[in-house]
């Protein structure tokens, strides 16, 4: 007994003394100091730990470098020699060119960049560089295209033979000189960090043990060392996430209490009688799977996804009717005012008639309205609460909430889907949107949530035809606009938004308004919308709109999200190529809501070839599904998996398309380990525990199992 406690007490006393030493700060490393310091620290880098796991963002394969006069076309070469020539030149409207010709010996290659005019400031005559890219001849001499580029000292020697890591970096800072930096925090820390996984573990998965992973991820022996490197940083940091999530869910379900909303089929018949059409297929499935969780003593937590048009609206009325059914409220909270007053008359219309109260809570109300809300809700009075953010203030007390649904989930960040979540009962949970996720991104941000799918759309639906088209057409557009606003249909045109200035977007707006307006729809009665105007004045609007006073309603993408008025069935989008691909096809949502065909035309000047492939994508597919994988593969998980829209911090290292098949089996991992001991209170896994509550504890709220 005594041998145990000595021990660990010796075990305890070898981490605090590992983990002071990884916490020594930058400037006290070898050969970094207080300039290159701060350096590091503009890149995130403070202390040893920081920069060990500061991972390369690519590799330059020294085994490829060649002379240049052995370059082949069309392969991945690198070249080094001297620049003898720099040369700069507009080649047309808005295009510039600069080509840098590099000597070697008695050969040449010249390297071109073009629209980039800042990187003429970057060379100089007589600079040493290293040149990595794909040459080909141009009339008789070598020539790359975009190579990547390394600045070299005169006495500075290329490493043939080596597979070299490639850093981000910041000015004053160049990739010898933070090369230099890892390799030697390698050599005085790398035994100072310590495994999280026991031998056992890493045998079963066939992992590296993680000093030689780190070793071989920053400085590779050869490819396969690499790969192996990697693949050992990328399983660790998704089963990491796995285990968050897996931990959250298990909290959800065993720490948690919820009333028990059993669907009988008294409940069911009373509800349907009151919708004014039959379900589809996919609603009544969704419905299945929401009444076996809303039965249940332990909160829902389920994702409801559907494209545009499927009917999740339907199926949120029907999960909020069982809670008022049994004698609960629901609060049912969207991302916009706009779109809050729509929910509010639509529930209305379909609800009016019965006993259900339902109450609207939106920032734009007098105080006399807020003041008696309020109230109605903390009495009970009111059954459905529909709102904006403002639910989440703190002076809003429900008298007995037994649901919450989310609609637009990507718009709100996981802390605030748990905020309404408080002592005692807790309310069931339904999340909703209409803009599809792909499975490997549902994995890795929603994993603590049941997934329930809408694949077809209510019967009556028409298609909307969509074409991708330019100035040349313009005119026959308008022609074919007018006429379908003569046959009594109404539309939208959509300007982009304009990052840098939020007074520059409304006058931008405003100018197109003023055009069109004098021009190409002067006989047609228009109006305007956008973010910067009061609630009152969107809403009448979009009132006017709705009941068709206004003809056409010129707008930002404030009308994205779940804007319902059937009778629009026309949209321009102007300058398409500055939407993103799942935005496109959330506002081509609003113009197919009801029985007449939509068109839909994207006046676009896509500069770049990604710009191009996506405006392509949605016109050939109306499938928001397809389009949501399309958009996946084209602009990679980096803008999809962010702290920002998410609350989670993003991933490090592991890619979520190419490493689809690791978070396969991290999440099945996880959800194993979670299963057979909640907590991870297993000694051999207590470092790994750590490592996840250090990094998700926050973000996904596991402080009940800190």
């Amino acid at each position: 007994m005594a041998g145990d406690i000595e021990s660990t007490e010796c075990e305890t006393r070898s981490a605090e003394s590992a983990a002071e030493l990884l916490a020594t700060p930058a400037q006290y490393l070898k050969g970094v100091g207080p300039q290159r310091a701060h350096l590091l620290e503009k890149l995130g880098l403070q202390t040893a730990r920081d920069i060990l796991f500061c991972f390369p963002r690519d590799y330059q394969d020294m085994s490829e470098l060649r002379a240049i006069g052995q370059l082949e076309e069309n392969r991945m070469l690198s070249v080094c020699g001297h620049i003898e020539e720099i040369d700069m030149r507009n080649v047309g409207v808005d295009r510039s060119m600069l080509g840098v010709m590099v000597r070697e010996g008695n050969q040449y290659v010249r390297a071109v960049w073009f629209n980039q005019p800042y990187m003429r400031e970057r060379f100089s005559r007589g600079q040493k560089v290293l040149l990595s890219g794909k040459a080909r001849l141009n009339g008789g001499r070598w020539e790359m295209a975009h190579p990547t580029v390394e600045h070299l000292g005169d006495d500075q020697q290329v490493p043939a033979g080596r597979i070299l890591p490639i850093y981000s970096l910041t000015e004053g800072l160049s990739q010898w000189q933070m090369r230099r930096v890892v390799e030697g925090v390698l050599h005085s820390h790398t035994e100072a960090v310590e495994e999280v996984f026991p031998d056992d573990f890493l045998d079963k998965h066939n992992l590296s043990p993680i000093r030689a992973a780190l070793s071989q991820i920053h400085f590779p022996a050869d490819r396969s060392s690499l790969e192996r490197a990697r693949q050992r940083f990328v399983y660790q940091e998704l089963l990491v996430l796995q285990l968050a999530l897996a931990l959250r869910r298990q909290v959800l379900t065993v720490d948690r209490r919820a009333p028990a909303l059993p669907v009988t089929a008294k409940i069911d018949a009373r509800i349907r009688r009151l919708l004014p059409f039959e379900l589809t297929g996919g609603q009544q499935k969704s419905i299945s799977e929401l009444s076996v969780d809303l039965a249940r003593e332990f909160p829902m937590n389920r994702l409801l996804q559907g494209d545009v048009g499927s009917g999740k609206t339907i199926v949120a009325v029907y999960t909020m009717l069982v809670a008022v059914a049994h004698g609960f409220q629901a609060a049912f909270m969207v991302p916009t005012e706009v779109l809050a007053r729509q929910h509010e008359t639509t529930l209305q219309r379909l609800l009016g008639a019965g006993r259900v109260r339902i109450g609207l809570l939106a920032g734009a109300v007098t105080a006399a309205q807020r003041r008696e809300t309020l109230e109605q809700i903390s009495t009970g009075q009111l059954n459905i609460v529909i709102g904006t953010q403002a639910i989440l203030n703190s002076n809003v007390q429900f008298a007995n909430l037994g649901l919450v649904v989310i609609d637009e989930q990507h718009k709100f960040g996981v802390r605030q889907r748990a905020s309404l979540r408080g002592a005692g009962i807790d309310p069931h949970y339904l999340v909703m949107t209409a803009t599809p996720i792909p499975r490997t991104v549902s994995m890795a941000l929603f994993g603590d949530l049941d997934v329930s799918t809408l694949s077809d759309s209510p019967p009556g639906r028409q298609a909307v035809y969509t074409y991708q088209t330019d100035e040349s057409r313009r005119s026959q557009w308008w022609e074919f606009f007018r006429k379908k606003l003569r046959e009594g249909r109404q539309g939208y045109v959509i300007s982009p938004r304009v990052e840098e200035s939020e007074s520059l977007e409304i006058s931008s707006l405003e100018q197109l308004f003023e055009e069109l307006t004098n021009g190409e729809l002067e006989a047609f009665r228009l109006d305007l919308i956008h973010g910067r105007m009061s609630s009152d004045e969107k809403e009448r609007a979009m009132s006017s709109f709705r009941q068709g006073a206004t003809q056409v309603l010129v707008a930002t993408s404030v009308v994205e999200v779940g804007v319902d008025v059937p009778n629009a069935t026309l949209m321009t989008i102007e300058d398409g190529q500055r939407f993103g691909l799942a935005q496109l096809h959330q506002l081509r949502g609003r113009i197919s809501r009801g029985s007449h065909p939509g068109y839909l035309a994207v006046f676009a000047d896509p500069q770049t070839e990604d710009a191009a492939r996506r405006l392509q994508a949605f016109a050939d597919s109306n499938d928001g599904f397809e389009l949501a994988e399309t958009d996946f593969r084209l602009r990679g998980p980096g803008d999809l998996f962010g702290t920002r829209q998410h609350g989670l911090p993003p991933l490090r290292i592991a890619d979520l398309i190419q490493d689809a098949t690791v978070l396969e089996q991290a999440r099945s991992d996880a959800q194993i380990m979670v299963a057979a001991d909640f907590n991870l209170r297993d000694p051999a896994f207590a470092r790994l525990r750590r490592m996840v509550i250090v990094r998700y504890g926050k973000a996904l709220e596991l402080g009940d199992v800190g």
